[in-house]
């Protein structure tokens, strides 16, 4: 059985592009290869600069031959219909068998279809491909109308077996297959022929072409880590650097230069980033901390060993680190000059969104809430203000305008020239964390508070305004941030109820919006005791109270409050967190559904204990007892059109089992109240666990649909009583069995 090799030889492809690119060249062949009948074994497909090739092993000569029995009209249907069947199948009506169906007589036919060769499938589906391929941006040139994201040279294409190769004939836009190719551009470009996939692969070698993109890379991290060490360095690990670098190059070659002194005083994350954004430089790590040498990587070999490509390379690195340089330094005048309340000036003037205000708006907000949440998370709330306030200062920085990939970073750093303390200087940084689900959580409580004051604002915010996610789209990274307040939450441990947080901020929020609702928030905060002043002392006091007031006075009864609907979304995300933790959805359900789950860490320490619960014997049998309870009173209610909600009274038990059952709800309900007002779960479920074996032994002795209506009423509600009392932990008609 033959083997297929393809290659599409081209100008440099995009670094970005060359793995989905590889991706989709087997995905589009194999799947017409598929569609036409042609089955294949193992795949491979790899790309470099400029090429993308693909290996297919064991196609068959030909494809089978299929025969297809199609159903037609019956046999009394118009003459039309059965002309436009045998249309369709391309046969005569003689060729037509007439069969019982379960509507009369049907006319069936068979169709046979002969195999065909395997090359003219791979024609159609390499042409197919190559017309039809989903660059992200592609290019015509010259005067064909073949479209590629840059042009297309030639097109290797051949089956080959033990008995030799042959071409696979091609023709797209004038760009005919051949059975050659060629190397490396300058090394050696020279064409040769290839006859297999082992020698195509040991050819480009030869000529000074690496095929696979995770060989370059290896190549790569392994001669950059043994350069750095031998000088006693570290090379900074960067894996979407070293992939990217990977696709830049077909022979890598790497170099080590040196930084230039009068850059090294630099912080470390600018030499960084401007090596890597503009130079594709790797970093290298002295002893000490300090970033003094690159990596750079050439996709050629010179006789001076690199000498003019590192010289080169330093000139340009030179100018961008130059332009760092005074970045940096304007940046720390400002600061020695004014502090980073200068730096933070011209946030006045920047917009954060159209009906939110300017970025200088939101930095207040921020700080009144990180003050609020401050002693919930044990930070003082003047520094948690303080560190609020400069937090975003350097977002108007010349630095991070230049690399916004540096914010919060570059802040810290202005923090300690304007000689804020450590705390304040850090949460600068760690505010925006966690970025991702890879990314710690801050830990310092004056981080904390202005990291949750932070994401709340822009949550509660972004509700007031009906710009919620949608469906995939999540413009403003909401999703992001109500994960962020769960992790920081649920990973500090800190006990904070969300809906207090959210509701006093929300009113502020909307009081500085220029909208209907806004007005009416403002006239009741204005109308209470200190007139227009009551609004700035609601800025710098405790809102609590105040807001209290508010409602007493019933002068929010038209306030519209978007805070439960915004604790339904931190509720899916909760969901979805605890899911990728092997917590089962319908126990996470069951305890939401207490309702005033807004405690995250009580809500979880509840979903763990229930969960494992329901991993024992008595947990299993305790819920199938609750469900046939559940499913009894749901079925008598309906029935009777009546809720069988009141109290039982043992004085109607006839049963010994019945008053078991009394006694053990009785001991039960009290003693799992108190469980959970102490929040140990763990002994609430082994006081759950008492109530398995008499409603095991109720339901074995005892009818509930008892002829006497007086005692069957009485068994009824004994049944809801059941459910309450087991309700008090979860509601545990939501948990599956």
């Amino acid at each position: 059985m033959p083997d297929l090799l393809l290659e599409l030889f081209s100008e440099e492809i995009p670094a970005r592009m060359q793995r989905r690119a590889a991706q989709d060249l087997q995905r589009l062949i194999t799947t017409h290869l598929a569609e036409a009948g042609l089955s294949h074994g193992a795949g491979r497909a790899f790309a470099t600069p400029r090429r993308l090739t693909l290996a297919l092993a064991d196609l068959p000569e030909m494809t089978p031959e299929r025969v297809e029995e199609r159903k037609g009209p019956r046999v009394d249907a118009p003459e039309k219909a059965l002309e436009g069947f045998l249309r369709s199948t391309g046969l005569s009506k003689e060729d037509l068998v007439a069969r019982d169906d379960k509507k009369g007589q049907v006319w069936f036919a068979t169709i046979t279809s002969p195999g065909r060769p395997a090359a003219d499938i791979v024609t159609e589906a390499v042409e197919q491909a190559v017309r039809n391929f989903p660059w992200p941006k592609s290019m015509r040139w010259g005067t064909g109308s073949l479209r590629w994201v840059r042009p297309l040279h030639k097109i290797l294409c051949i089956l080959h077996d033990a008995t030799g190769h042959r071409i696979v004939p091609i023709d797209i836009d004038g760009i005919t297959s051949g059975d050659r190719t060629e190397g490396h551009r300058f090394l050696a470009p020279e064409p040769f022929h290839v006859s297999d996939f082992d020698g195509y692969q040991a050819g480009l070698k030869k000529a000074f072409v690496m095929l696979d993109p995770a060989e370059r890379a290896n190549k790569i991290a392994r001669d950059a880590a043994a350069l750095a060490d031998g000088i006693g360095a570290q090379l900074i690990e960067d894996k979407g650097l070293l992939a990217e670098v990977a696709g830049l190059v077909e022979w890598p070659v790497v170099l080590m230069g040196k930084i230039d002194a009068q850059f090294r005083d630099l912080p470390p994350e600018v030499l960084r980033t401007s090596m890597r954004e503009h130079q594709k430089f790797f970093s290298v790590q002295s002893n000490d901390g300090r970033i003094e040498r690159f990596i750079t990587v050439a996709n050629t070999v010179t006789a001076d060993d690199g000498a003019t490509i590192l010289q080169g390379n330093g000139k340009v690195l030179t100018a961008r680190l130059s332009d760092a340089k005074f970045f940096w330094e304007n940046d720390l005048r400002t600061v020695r000059d004014g502090g980073m309340a200068a730096l933070a000036e011209p946030l006045k003037q920047v917009t954060f969104h159209n009906k939110l205000g300017s970025q200088w708006e939101r930095i207040e907000r921020i700080a009144v809430l990180a003050r609020d949440l401050a002693p919930a998370v044990g930070a003082d709330p003047n520094a948690a203000v303080q560190a609020a306030r400069v937090a975003k200062a350097d977002l108007s920085s010349e630095m991070v305008y230049e690399f916004p990939e540096l914010q919060g970073v570059m802040g810290r750093y202005y923090a300690q020239h304007a000689v804020l303390t450590a705390e304040i200087a850090n949460a600068c940084q760690a505010h925006y964390a966690p970025l991702g689900p890879s990314d710690h959580v801050p830990t310092e409580p004056v981080s904390i508070a202005v990291s949750l004051a932070e994401k709340l604002d822009i949550l509660i915010g972004f509700w007031a305004i009906d710009e919620k996610p949608t469906g995939s789209k999540d413009p403003f990274a909401l999703r992001r941030a109500a994960l962020g307040v769960i992790r920081t939450v649920l990973e500090n441990g800190l006990r904070l109820r969300l809906a207090d947080a959210a509701q006093k901020h929300e009113l502020q929020v909307v009081a500085d919006l220029p909208t209907e609702m806004g007005q009416l928030v403002k006239s009741a905060v204005e109308s209470l005791p200190g007139g227009k002043d009551a609004m700035e002392s609601a800025r710098n006091s405790p809102f609590g109270e105040m807001l209290e007031e508010l409602f007493l006075q019933d002068k929010l009864s038209q306030f519209d409050s978007k805070v439960p609907d915004l604790l339904g979304f931190f509720a899916d995300r909760l969901k979805a967190y605890l899911r990728d933790q092997g917590v089962r959805h319908d126990v996470i359900q069951a305890c939401f559904d207490l309702g005033g789950q807004d405690d995250l860490v009580l809500l979880v320490n509840r979903v763990h204990a229930l969960q494992t619960f329901l991993g024992t014997e008595d947990g299993a049998n305790l819920l199938a007892g609750q469900k046939r309870a559940s499913n009894i009173l749901t079925i008598e209610e309906k029935k009777d059109g009546v809720e069988y909600s009141g109290a039982p009274d043992v004085k109607f038990a006839e049963q010994e089992e019945e008053r078991a059952l009394f006694r053990a709800l009785d001991s039960a309900e009290p003693a799992i109240a108190q469980t959970i007002e102490t929040e140990d779960f763990s002994a609430a479920m082994a006081q759950m666990a008492t109530l398995r074996a008499p409603i095991d032994l109720f339901f074995g002795k005892v009818t509930v649909n008892a002829e006497n209506s007086i005692v069957r009423r009485n068994r009824l509600c004994l049944l809801n009583r059941i459910r309450e009392v087991m309700n008090q932990v979860a509601i545990w008609d939501a948990i599956e069995r």
